[in-house]
């Protein structure tokens, strides 16, 4: 609601409106800073969420639409991946202490699509609930400048003409469509979630024990909605409604358990981190970019996937008279949501670790 009504929700977007409510009141003694309902929140809510928000994740859909864009999208988090490395060997968060490298892979996996592989793998970590806190409110203020940045600097970009979209871009955009939120496709859409994370705790406890089962629960949703697209497309306004609810409760349960003496303390330092981070993401792509001979209007969009995922993406196509770009800014930005998570925790456990 603040979000919509006031210029400071605006500004400020509705998860962080909603963690620093939060903050303010368990630093207010209004709310407990630890409670059963924090841990129901993060260990079954959030998980309902992933397969929620990943719907529409038919990868054959992504790769057969988005052939302009997803080179440079490639390319984007390629960018991601070497200014993580290059930012935590410059800047290597000492004061989270064991959060230090966890927090890194969480803010790459959330520049490569999105918040909501930020939460995954926060949540696969068992990231502290203050170190959350103050990357979500650094990181936030960062992206905010960024798209600014992005807007501003691509109004020298030629514009195109308002084109008629091909069939194929019409049949999916109409696909998008066909599933409405209504009462039955709301409880679907959560039956569906609970068994993809039935499914994904009990292959988890066979494969890999004493695991996350968020990375597996996110693979078993992509393979399903791409084997079943119409099915898993029907669901994905409802599964878009309940994830972001679950969402919102998530950064409500991370605002609670953070000190505002912490935030305050590790603010700075996460905001140099994730602005170096994006600084360095924007070069790269922009150097890749050149030497692959990939326009900039392909590359800011990609980039703004990266870093804002679908939504984003698509609203600065639009915004700037791209139409030939909104799908495919869409699009690869879900291609965002389906690979960010994996692609975090590689990292993060693989090499950031080991620079510990």
């Amino acid at each position: 609601m603040a979000e919509k009504h006031t210029q400071i929700g605006k500004a400020m977007s509705a998860p962080i409106v909603t963690m620093f409510t939060s903050i303010l009141l368990s630093n207010l003694f209004l709310i407990p800073f630890t409670s059963p309902t924090y841990k129901f929140i993060n260990s079954l809510l959030v998980p309902l969420s992933i397969p929620c928000l990943l719907y529409s994740s038919d990868l054959r859909r992504i790769l057969r639409s988005t052939q302009q864009l997803l080179p440079a999208f490639v390319l984007g988090t390629f960018s991601t991946v070497i200014s993580t490395i290059a930012t935590f060997k410059i800047c290597s968060l000492k004061s989270l202490g064991g959060d230090s490298w966890k927090i890194a892979s969480a803010l790459a996996a959330r520049h490569i699509g999105g918040a909501i592989n930020f939460i995954s793998v926060s949540e696969t970590l068992n990231i502290k609930g203050s170190s959350i806190s103050s990357s979500i409110a650094a990181d936030n203020i960062v992206v905010a400048l960024y798209f600014s940045f992005l807007f501003l600097s691509s109004n020298k970009f030629k514009k195109t003409s308002e084109v008629t979209p091909s069939s194929e871009a019409t049949k999916d955009i109409k696909d998008d469509g066909e599933g409405f939120a209504n009462l039955e496709n709301i409880s679907l859409a959560l039956f569906t979630s609970s068994t993809l994370c039935f499914i994904g705790n009990f292959l988890t406890k066979m494969l890999i024990p004493n695991s996350s089962a968020l990375p597996i629960i996110s693979l078993l949703t992509v393979a399903a909605s791409t084997t079943f697209p119409k099915f898993f497309g029907k669901l994905s306004d409802a599964g878009g409604i309940i994830g972001v609810i679950f969402i919102q409760l998530f950064f409500a349960a991370s605002g609670a358990a953070g000190s505002i003496a912490d935030v305050l303390k590790n603010a700075p330092v996460l905001f140099l981190f994730s602005g170096m981070q994006i600084l360095l993401h924007y070069i790269s792509l922009m150097t890749f970019g050149r030497f692959f001979n990939i326009g900039k209007r392909e590359l800011y969009v990609a980039s703004n996937a990266n870093v804002g995922g679908p939504t984003t993406a698509a609203a600065m196509a639009k915004g700037k008279n791209w139409p030939d770009l909104i799908l495919p800014g869409l699009l690869v930005g879900i291609l965002g949501y389906a690979t960010g998570t994996i692609i975090g925790l590689s990292l993060g456990i693989t090499v950031l670790q080991k620079m510990i």
